[in-house]
């Protein structure tokens, strides 16, 4: 849908603070990402959201902001643009 209506943004907001390695209430070493790329989520298998979404936004370079929505003011905060969570986005092509 944000890609039908011109978002420049997709927000995520989930019970934890971004994108980790591993899920962290069953892992405790896993680390947290502040900026991964689209393909390296599927390519890792990680459990962000539905590969499909993933994968459309990829395709569209639609970045994708993981954040925790139970941190208070995080949703302001990913509104005003401010850096937290993870950023999932798809570098420029170079060619």
């Amino acid at each position: 849908r944000a890609l039908e209506i011109g978002c420049e943004v997709v927000l995520m907001a989930k019970a934890v603070d971004g994108v980790y390695t591993a899920d962290p209430k069953k892992d405790a070493s896993a680390t947290m990402f502040d900026h991964i790329t689209h393909r390296e989520v599927l390519e890792r298998g990680l459990e962000v959201a539905d590969t499909t979404a993933f994968s459309l936004c990829m395709d569209n370079n639609m970045p994708i902001v993981v954040f925790n929505l139970l941190t208070e003011g995080n949703i302001a905060r990913a509104v005003r643009g401010e850096r937290i969570g993870t950023l999932v986005s798809t570098p420029a092509s170079t060619v």
